[in-house]
Parts: structure tokens; sequence; C-alpha cells
């Protein structure tokens, strides 16, 4: 019995010590618990960490340092160079733009009637126009292309009292005592198609025209045309330095003739809608004062008139 008690303690406390082992090694050991708890302790206490508005943490920071040195450079795109010269292709488009007018012979507006004179004798002044275009001697009166600043300039400048219509010209000198004519008698598209020498020798044919009706004044419609009646006159270009608008000096009188000393001259810009060189408040300051000498002259014929048929009445009375 005593043998068979000893027997069961034994393996009783076999059994005991073999279950102790088991349950150790379930327990981590002291030397990796100490290793592992400070980094878990410090991840579990980076979630509640409270940071400064603004800040990033560590790792974020270090996340997006790495992600913004991996991205691409961009280069600034360079600024496009331009050459100060125009290029072939450009100066030819300008001129499909705007085509030069070559010389047309008298044949080719042929089929064209030429403008009339619109000429009395005793007139305040004369308009010396260079040629008449397509359209005014289709229309028959002067001027009549709808973009041409004649009438109006005529009535911002006061010659007219109120802006007449192109088929009005023929009243001119019933109203305002004023004319019209033409360096030169052909129609043609434009200015161009005329030679320089052809607008020169209209000249003497304007000279004799003048000194025929005798106005006070002649007013001449371009640069180009004065420019032409200095080549008659002088057998040369005139300077730059010798030409300006305006009243011309007393020895350019037009018409004169003996006994007569000759009409005025005026030169005022050119009133083609194809006359760029000039804006239109530029020529209206260069019209106006012919169109306030026109004015003077008519009040003063105005009273002249009155005077005369004053003094005719009272020789009747």
């Amino acid at each position: 019995m005593v043998n068979t008690r000893n027997t069961r303690a034994r393996e009783i406390a076999k059994h005991s010590s073999s279950n102790d082992s088991q349950n150790m090694d379930n327990v981590p050991s002291p030397a990796k618990t100490t290793q592992d708890s400070p980094a878990s302790f410090k991840a579990a206490m980076e979630r509640f960490r409270h940071n400064e508005p603004g800040s990033q943490p560590e790792s974020s920071t270090k996340e997006e340092n790495e992600k913004q040195d991996h991205k691409p450079s961009r280069k600034r795109p360079s600024k496009p160079t331009y050459n100060s010269e125009p290029s072939d292709q450009t100066l030819s488009a300008k001129r499909r733009r705007k085509p030069s007018s070559k010389y047309a012979p008298p044949s080719t507006y042929a089929h064209l009637p030429p403008l009339t004179d619109i000429l009395e004798p005793n007139l305040i002044c004369v308009f010396v126009g260079t040629n008449p275009g397509i359209r005014t001697a289709t229309a028959g009166h002067a001027y009549a292309h709808p973009s041409n600043l004649f009438w109006k300039l005529l009535h911002s400048s006061g010659c007219t009292a109120e802006r007449l219509r192109p088929e009005q010209d023929v009243d001119l000198p019933r109203l305002y005592a004023m004319g019209n004519t033409n360096i030169v008698s052909r129609p043609s598209r434009d200015a161009g198609e005329l030679s320089k020498a052809e607008m020169a020798a209209g000249t003497p044919v304007l000279e004799e025209k003048v000194a025929r009706f005798r106005p006070e004044a002649v007013c001449i419609v371009g640069k180009g045309i004065w420019e032409a009646v200095w080549r008659w006159r002088y057998g040369r270009e005139i300077k730059k330095d010798e030409f300006r608008y305006g009243w011309q000096e007393e020895r350019e009188r037009m018409g004169s003739d003996e006994g007569w000393e000759g009409a005025r001259v005026f030169v005022a810009t050119s009133t083609s809608g194809l006359s760029a060189s000039l804006r239109p408040h530029e020529k209206e300051a260069i019209w106006r004062p012919f169109g306030e000498w026109v004015q003077s002259r008519r009040r003063e014929r105005a009273e002249e008139d009155k005077g005369t048929e004053e003094a005719a009445d009272s020789s009747h009375a």
C-alpha cells in the first residue's frame, strides 16, 4: 500500500512539473517585454498627441518631403522671340490688303462721261479736285462716293449752312457763290491711275478757267494737286519745307491776267476716303480757316448788295 501511494505521488508530481513548464513557455520573457514595450507605448501615444495648427507629424512631413523630392521639375517656358524685321509673308499680306494703283490709260474708262464743271463769273471760290472717280462719273455729280468727306467738310468748316447732297452740287453757285472743277477731266478709279505728266499738264487749263470766271479764291482739294501745279510752274518737285496747307503766298495766285491780279490760293486736304494720312479732326482743323473766310466774304457781300439796293431805291425816290 505504501509503495502504491508513493508511486502515485511521484506521477502526480511529475505531471504537475510538466504543466508548469508548458505554462512558463507561454509567458513572455522579461527581456523581450522590455524591448517591445517602449516602441508600442510610443506608437500608442502618438495617436493622442495634439499638434499645433499648421504643424505636421514628423512621419507625415517626411513623406511630403519625399514626394516633393520625387516631383518632376517643370521648366518655365521660354518667351517667344520676335523679329523686328517684317517677314516676306507679312509684307506680301499687306500688299494684298492694299494693292497699289498703277497708271491706267484714258481708254480704260473711256465709257464713262467726264464731269461737268460748275462755274460762273464772280464766285467767292472754286474748289479744284483731282479728277472724277468712277462713282462720281457714273452719278454725274461731284464727290458722289459715300466715303468721300467733301460735303461733310464743307458743312463743318462753315462753307455751307447745311450738309448738301452730291446731287445738289449744281446749286452751289446760287446758294453759296461757290463752284467746282478738276485739274484732270477724265475719270479713273483713283489718282494713282493718273500720270504725273497729265496732272501737271492740267495746270494751264485750270489757270485759263480761273482767268475766265475770276473767282476771289481757289481751294485746292488735296496736296497732290498743288504738287502738280508746282511741277508745272517751277519744273521740279516741291520741297518738304516749301509745302504748307492753308493760304499760299501772294505770288502763287492763279489765273492772273492783264488788269486782274488773280485768285488767292488755299490748299486744303484731300477728302477722298482713300486718303488716310490725316485723321478726320485734323482735316477739319485745316479746312476751318477757309470756311471762316468764306462766311466772312458772304456777309460782306450781303452788306454790299444791301447798300447797293438802298442806293438804287433812294435814286428812284
